[in-house]
């Protein structure tokens, strides 16, 4: 059976073109610059930015960015969110240069003893002070009790506050969301169920990172494993999958042969 969905994987970002092929993709995400650091975002690709982004449409591959995973646009540390919404408009400008479809930014937490109500105003303040050059898809989060994406009720209650920004960003298509399969299972969300409760609360779902987990169902662990190889039950999955209806990334290990071979366990089972 031939799926109409997109696939594709997380690879590296000096040429992700070449990687797409390596992999058989129809689509990559990967990082502008150090996903760990606070440096503003580059494009390693040869020519920058406008080569890139050419390059892609002539060979029919959508790209992905992800922000940096030091982003925290919840927090009420100043020293962190101030710079976090610095770094995302930054990632989202460059985004927009490359061609992209979309950025992905974890919901974040707030501290220990903060109510997480901070958390969601700051996200509504984030989104009413950022231009979303490119569209701004939120994805759910593995662990943590102060997560603003983690279980269900926080997910109502973040898409809840970046609807409340101005401009209607989320009927605009201005802000997405993105399921991660192995999130869901260690985060506590049924996967076989995951996609119907997040469209329940969201409406929308712009992308899914199907990856499998090398941990137990609500073990707040984030370890992805190939597809099939995992804890997940691989009918449920699929059924993730098949419900969200979006394009697909595969963020699973082994490179070119790992990630290729879970694109075409994709293809071949939806």
């Amino acid at each position: 059976m031939v799926t109409s969905q997109r696939i594709g994987a997380h690879v590296d970002q000096h040429d992700p073109l070449a990687e797409a092929v390596a992999r058989g993709a129809d689509l990559v995400q990967h990082f502008l610059g150090d996903p760990q650091g606070w440096k503003r975002p580059t494009v390693a690709y040869a020519g920058g930015a406008t080569a890139l982004r050419d390059a892609a449409a002539r060979a029919d591959i959508d790209i992905y960015v992800h922000a940096p995973y030091v982003l925290n646009v919840a927090t009420s540390n100043n020293r962190i969110r101030i710079p976090s919404r610095k770094l995302l408009q930054q990632t989202l400008d460059l985004a927009g240069e490359i061609g992209a479809r979309g950025v992905i930014v974890h919901g974040g937490h707030v501290l220990k003893d903060d109510d997480p109500q901070v958390g969601f105003d700051n996200w509504t303040k984030c989104v009413e002070r950022a231009d979303l050059v490119v569209p701004l898809l939120i994805e759910n989060t593995a662990g943590g009790d102060n997560a603003m994406a983690r279980h269900l009720e926080r997910i109502e209650r973040l898409w809840q506050a970046v609807s409340d920004a101005g401009g209607d960003p989320v009927g605009a298509g201005r802000i997405g969301f993105c399921l991660d399969t192995c999130h869901a299972h260690a985060g506590g969300i049924e996967v076989s169920a995951a996609a119907e409760k997040v469209l329940a609360v969201t409406g929308r779902i712009d992308l899914v990172h199907a990856n499998d987990s090398r941990d137990a169902f609500d073990s707040g662990a984030d370890r992805h494993a190939n597809l099939g190889r995992g804890r997940l039950d691989a009918q449920e999955l699929l059924a993730a999958v098949r419900a969200a209806g979006a394009p697909v990334v595969c963020e699973t290990p082994g490179g070119a042969d790992g990630q290729g071979a879970d694109i075409a366990w994709l293809r071949e089972r939806l």
